[in-house]
């Protein structure tokens, strides 16, 4: 069994910077593709990024595109979610996820393991 704890968030102004941290423990994920959602007050659990099993294909939602990157380390196997230039519409809960396959999706139906989550809040 999977089990994802992410880390990293908390509660910063419009324009700072952020990094989420997600590691994965019980059974390695390296062969698995990993994703970030959100989930925002009163909101459906939303796709952010994603990354494949290897690390160098990656695909981002466009609400984040050229702000957040998301990335990698599979020695360690944690995934990072770097977040730039951010904005009072990313405040939200942040969920880490794995699949058993090694190429990304967008759905979250698709994944198999979830993190519990890190609460992200940015003021204006």
């Amino acid at each position: 069994q999977v089990q994802l704890v992410e880390s990293g968030g908390g509660q910063v102004q419009a324009g700072d910077s952020l990094r989420l941290s997600c590691a994965a423990s019980g059974r390695t994920v390296s062969n698995y593709a990993m994703g970030w959602f959100r989930q925002a007050p009163g909101k459906e659990r939303e796709f952010v990024a994603a990354i494949n099993w290897s690390g160098d294909r990656t695909y981002s939602a466009d609400s984040v595109k050229g702000r957040f990157t998301i990335s990698r380390n599979k020695i360690v196997d944690t995934l990072y979610l770097q977040m730039n230039s951010l904005k009072p519409e990313d405040t939200a809960v942040y969920y880490c996820a794995a699949r058993r396959v090694s190429f990304y999706a967008i759905n979250r139906d698709d994944y198999n393991y979830w993190g519990q989550g890190t609460q992200v809040t940015v003021s204006s």
